[in-house]
């Protein structure tokens, strides 16, 4: 494992050799015996841009956690079809001798359409009248990659608290100001909430993501002091297996990513 190190720099650490891009998993981005979801999914991105640097802007991911990654990723990438003005292209990561992610990535070049809707954002206090999201006594439980980032808890009950409602609302950001703005920070904490039935736990269990789908509505995502307003909430669960909506806003209330996640659950 290497020290605890930031954004940019765990990045920046990715070298291509013997055919692949390898990147060495800093041990403040793990959770447990894997990477944090949105840290792996980040390594898989940027890996892509560095092989194809000329792409339009992303529109779409779709992410598989198929087994845990640990230590090491070795990533490929392969181009599916470069169409008129829509290119995809998949990203597979190897932990070990497992394929252990893999994400389909989806780049469109802007088109002229009479077609506009958004979503606004929730009412929400400013970030510095917030507490946060995980009250001091219990930050110890927390996984080791929360160490990176601010959460403020807008709206939602806390975790384990058996709550009968799944949905959690935070004020988050990265911790390191150089990862405040840009595509590969938002991408890394689209992703950064808890579980969205995680309030509902009576007590403490495991959770695992198993697929992630992410939806970019702003070409050019951009907020104020790296403050996003972020939102899950539960659609359904059953059987140890829950479906969840994630929306992203930046400060101003401008919707900039959409998406889904299923999630199975141990308890």
């Amino acid at each position: 494992m290497t020290d605890s190190i930031a954004l940019a720099p765990a990045l920046a650490r990715m070298q291509f050799t013997d055919g692949a891009f390898r990147a060495p998993v800093p041990e403040n981005w793990m959770q447990g015996r894997t990477t944090y979801g949105g840290f792996a999914a980040t390594l898989l991105l940027d890996a892509t841009l560095h092989q194809h640097p000329d792409l339009p802007p992303l529109r779409s991911a779709m992410v598989n956690f198929v087994a845990p990654v640990a230590d090491e990723v070795a990533i490929s990438v392969t181009p599916l079809r470069t169409g008129r003005n829509v290119t995809s292209l998949e990203a597979r990561g190897h932990s070990g001798d497992n394929l252990a992610i893999t994400a389909s990535f989806v780049f469109g070049t802007p088109m002229q359409s009479g077609i506009a809707a958004a979503t606004p954002a929730p009412e929400a206090p400013p970030p510095e009248t917030l507490g946060p999201m995980i009250p001091p006594q219990a930050a110890a439980l927390a996984p080791r990659f929360h160490r990176n980032f601010e959460m403020l808890r807008i709206e939602g009950d806390l975790p384990l608290s058996g709550s009968k409602r799944g949905y959690i609302r935070a004020w988050v950001r990265h911790r390191d100001p150089a990862a405040h703005h840009g595509l590969l920070p938002l991408f890394c904490i689209a992703d950064v909430l808890p579980p969205a039935v995680f309030p509902m736990f009576p007590r403490l269990g495991r959770n695992s993501s198993m697929t992630w789908m992410f939806n970019l509505l702003d070409p050019a995502p951009a907020t104020t002091d790296g403050w996003w307003h972020v939102e899950t909430a539960a659609t359904g669960a059953r059987d140890g297996y829950s479906s969840q909506h994630m929306r992203v806003w930046n400060a101003a209330g401008r919707i900039v990513a959409d998406g889904m996640q299923s999630v199975v659950v141990f308890v």
